[in-house]
């Protein structure tokens, strides 16, 4: 659970904004909620196997062409 110390002369509602920003960035919500329901195994690999494909029709519709920078090269 993430930890935010109270500054000297902070209000606590900075201090609460700093703490809940924390806990988004360790994904404490997230993860309490993914944990809720006992999820079985065959449905975890069905839902990332989605989220995958998913991803992957994203990058498509983007163009998903990516552009790879050997070091050192220069573009011009």
């Amino acid at each position: 659970m993430p930890i935010v110390q109270l500054r000297e002369n902070e209000p606590f509602d900075v201090a609460l904004r700093r703490f809940k920003r924390t806990c988004e960035k360790a994904g404490v919500l997230s993860e309490s909620r993914r944990r809720e329901f006992y999820e079985k195994p065959t449905q975890e690999r069905k839902r990332k196997a989605a989220a995958a494909v998913k991803r992957h029709q994203k990058k498509v519709s983007r163009g998903g062409r990516s552009v790879r920078r050997v070091r050192g090269a220069r573009l011009s």
